[in-house]
């Protein structure tokens, strides 16, 4: 598949929902990794890692049966902070399932969703544009399949369902920064190298949660003026938002395996192992701030 491919991918991303403080900032030199900052498909490199449990979540959004993936904290007593984990324009594969094991490992109930309905995935470009462009006929079916994932996880008996928060990659970047559009009830949004423009920009104080957006500064499918308007709207809107460009990183700057996937397909887009683990380590830091309770 070809770079111009990806690029309508990407922009059918609009059809998802087609006391104020901001910060934008360039992240610096890359550091060194560590295995769990870095799509880890076990959660157990973490130093400290929790130990962690999974589950399959089979559930329905209208007549589409949806299977989801939960990750939690074995053993848990008391009521933990949710994440929704929304998925690239891949589908529910091992890489979502991962980011739902590390947030599990230090001590969040994760859901890796499912958009696609039955689990679907694929590793090659044509058929992850099908399964995207027959999810994108329907706005508002898009919409019901991401608030049915949601349910799921404040519905979990594991959760708090007053302190949840919603992160995404590529397509589910553009996901949980529409829900943060139109107003969810989640403490944070995080967008990895996600799509930003919208037809329905942020309405003052639609939000009152944090929005954290990390991009890649070489992302060719997001180029500077979408986020510049991005930024323009959360201003505009009152939004309390952190905007981090990574130098360098491309588009799917988090996934391991973007590099290959990348040529097998040629499209524009790598892995960052330095601007992974930074976004990473950005993340859990505003889920912090985020659920801190008074």
């Amino acid at each position: 598949m070809r770079r111009s491919v990806l690029t309508l991918a990407l922009a059918s991303c609009l059809a998802l929902g087609c006391a104020h403080s901001s910060s934008s900032t360039t992240a610096s030199t890359p550091a060194a990794t560590t295995p769990a900052a870095t799509g880890d498909t076990t959660g157990a490199a973490q130093a400290g890692a929790l130990p962690v449990a999974t589950q399959e979540l089979t559930f329905k959004a209208g007549d589409k049966t949806l299977k989801a993936f939960l990750a939690y904290p074995d053993g848990a007593k008391e009521k933990l902070p949710g994440v929704l984990v929304v998925h690239e324009w891949w589908g529910l594969n091992d890489y979502a399932r991962s980011r739902a094991r590390q947030l599990a490992a230090v001590g969040y109930v994760a859901l890796a969703a499912d958009l696609y309905g039955d689990g679907r995935s694929s590793d090659h470009p044509a058929d992850a544009k099908a399964l995207m462009s027959e999810l994108m006929k329907s706005p508002d079916e898009a919409r019901r399949r991401f608030d049915a994932n949601l349910a799921a996880l404040k519905g979990d008996p594991r959760v708090d369902a007053t302190r949840v928060a919603a992160i995404g990659y590529c397509l589910g970047g553009a996901a949980v920064l529409q829900a943060a559009r139109r107003g969810e009830d989640l403490d944070a949004v995080a967008s990895f190298h996600g799509n930003y423009a919208t037809q329905a920009p942020m309405a003052k104080g639609a939000f009152p949660g944090i929005v954290f957006v990390a991009h890649g500064a070489a992302d060719s499918f997001a180029p500077p003026e979408q986020l510049a308007a991005l930024r323009r709207e959360l201003e505009a809107a009152g939004a309390r938002h952190e905007i981090v460009e990574y130098p360098g990183a491309k588009h799917g700057f988090t996934n391991p395996h973007a590099t290959e996937a990348g040529k097998k397909g040629g499209m524009d887009i790598a892995y960052d192992a330095g601007a992974d683990a930074q976004s990473w380590q950005k993340l859990l830091e505003i889920l912090q701030k985020a659920f801190a309770q008074p």
